[in-house]
């Protein structure tokens, strides 16, 4: 049997819908984020990523880590979640270092418009 859908906490809808104004190709940390939306948390914003239940239409694959590497998708630190969320924000034209690892600086976004 299925379980009921969870409801969305305020909070929550506040981050998801921060997420929506981040443009395509372009990424934010989940310190910029949290501050944009006036919450001092990044690990806040990570918890209510990791429960987003709209994913990848409410992008959180667009939110990384403040030195620039992927974090975190879909509640996993790697693995096959993290490959998608490097190839979905590849498909928009974010740009990675050599290795891969590291997401070139000039595609992280300010967010003043969040």
């Amino acid at each position: 049997m299925n379980e009921p859908a969870r409801k969305i906490t305020a909070f929550e809808a506040r981050v998801y819908e921060a997420l929506c104004r981040i443009p395509r190709g372009k990424v934010m940390t989940y310190a910029g984020l949290g501050k944009a939306i006036g919450c001092g948390s990044a690990q806040a914003v990570g918890q209510a990523l990791k429960r987003n239940p709209h994913a990848p239409e409410v992008p959180c694959h667009r939110v990384i880590r403040t030195d620039l590497t992927l974090g975190g998708y879909s509640g996993e630190t790697e693995g096959a979640k993290l490959d998608q969320k490097r190839a979905l924000l590849a498909e928009e034209g974010v740009r990675f270092d050599k290795e891969g690892g590291l997401i070139d600086v000039e595609c992280v976004w300010s967010g003043s418009e969040v």
